[in-house]
């Protein structure tokens, strides 16, 4: 049933594409068939995925599978780790059970063999139809040639730099409107590898956390396309047809040089990571404490967090979730744009139930979902040197407006999210 709440998600809508049109290199060129049809495109995929008795099942299945990763995963860190890793048998009485809930121990090693698992789905070519079905659907409906199309369904599974791998040999060729479609779609969506440690953090708060972390990744490419092409839109004469090319990306020799191979460029993501939060967070901790020396401001001390709340709760509100939760959500949304998206769902999955909203909770699900923060910047100029060398100064004159973009995808997504019917999502 459409109530009020629904419709206040649709100001969300209207205003992230608003916002990008005022970063539009031309204004005048605004995509409007594709700005329906993303959008559209979206809906459709909500419906189907939480609608159809089906398909419902079959997201249902992937919060099963999520579940026996983690605890596959545990075996594993158990036997390296011993109690640290949070085992029921402990060495010592026991007075904190949350206590066990240790990130390092919990959530990074579920990346290693997720990046393993890939790895071999891809040499036994499994990850690689589905990639290239992706690829077709994003070719034929939303106007992308072949080796773009191609790059953005990679992007969904294998993340923001991983993706482009499969077209090293085109990056050079693509339009300016393309190579920012790239970088601006790799931080509005998340890698598979991240997805499930996501569902991992949130599986104790948000009933059925893989179904939305995995639906939140895969809508958000459509918004990332669209609102790429607002901000640096298409030139039909510079983009000709090109036939989907499938050749490059990674090859293996045999399954066990899959997971040899997966294992240690999953050890590089954790490494990151990890390193990627702790500085994070230290630097706000020592902004907060630089702000503590301040007067109290509302009966609470100044923080970098409190912050955030304030400016970005107009845009939390705007996406559908009630006033009286607009400050948490806020305070999410910039905790995601500085600190990444990893400490983002960390918080979101420390909110007590029933301190917001359940359908706020699902709504910052879809908007925390994506790469879009700082840390990406230097990711993607990083990584982008190596693909593509010669457009190095291009990369880094259009990257800070990609992560715009990334960011408002992702509110994108959740402002459509938000304007469905709570029944559908057994709310």
């Amino acid at each position: 049933m459409f109530r009020p709440e629904n419709a206040q998600s649709l100001v969300g809508l209207v205003l992230t594409i608003g916002l990008c049109w005022l970063l539009s290199e031309n204004r005048r060129r605004f995509p409007w068939k594709l700005a329906i049809g993303a959008v559209l495109l979206q809906a459709v995929l909500v419906l189907a995925l939480f609608g159809l008795p089906a398909l419902r099942v079959g997201l249902q299945g992937v919060g099963q599978a999520v579940d026996g990763l983690a605890s596959s995963t545990q075996a594993g860190v158990s036997f390296v780790f011993g109690f640290l890793a949070g085992t029921p048998s402990q060495p010592y009485p026991l007075t904190n059970p949350g206590s066990l809930f240790v990130f390092a121990f919990r959530v990074l090693p579920v990346i290693l063999v997720v990046c393993a698992l890939a790895a071999l789905l891809w040499h036994w070519r499994i990850l690689r139809w589905l990639t290239q079905g992706f690829g077709f659907v994003f070719e034929k409906t939303m106007g992308l040639r072949g080796p773009p199309a191609l790059a953005t369904a990679a992007t969904v599974f294998m993340g923001q730099v991983e993706g482009p791998i499969f077209i090293r040999s085109y990056l050079a060729s693509l339009s300016r409107s393309e190579l920012f479609l790239l970088i601006a779609v790799g931080m509005a969506c998340v890698s598979g590898s991240t997805m499930v440690a996501y569902a991992t953090i949130l599986r104790d708060v948000l009933p059925n956390a893989a179904a939305h972390v995995l639906t939140a990744s895969i809508i958000s490419a459509p918004a990332g396309v669209l609102l790429a092409r607002v901000v640096v839109p298409r030139d039909p004469a510079v983009e000709s047809p090109e036939a989907l090319d499938v050749g490059g990306g990674k090859t293996y020799d045999s399954s066990v040089d899959a997971l040899i191979k997966g294992t240690s460029d999953g050890l590089s993501i954790v490494l990151n990571v990890g390193a990627t939060l702790i500085v994070f967070v230290a630097l706000v901790a020592m902004v907060n404490g630089i702000l503590g020396v301040l007067p109290d401001v509302g009966g609470a001390p100044l923080s970098v967090e409190r912050g955030f709340g304030v400016l970005f709760a107009p845009l939390a509100w705007a996406m559908g979730v009630p006033w009286h939760d607009a400050p948490a959500a806020g305070s999410l949304l910039g905790v995601k744009l500085v600190l990444t998206e990893f400490s983002a769902f960390i918080n979101l999955g420390g909110i007590p139930v029933g301190e917001i909203s359940e359908r706020s909770r699902v709504i910052m699900t879809y908007a925390l979902c994506g790469f879009a923060n700082i840390a990406s910047v230097g990711i993607n100029v990083a990584g982008y040197t190596v693909l593509v060398p010669e457009r190095r100064a291009e990369v880094i004159g259009m990257v800070w407006k990609a992560m715009i973009a990334g960011f408002l995808a992702t509110c994108l997504t959740a402002s459509v999210v938000g304007a469905m019917p709570a029944s559908l999502f057994g709310l």
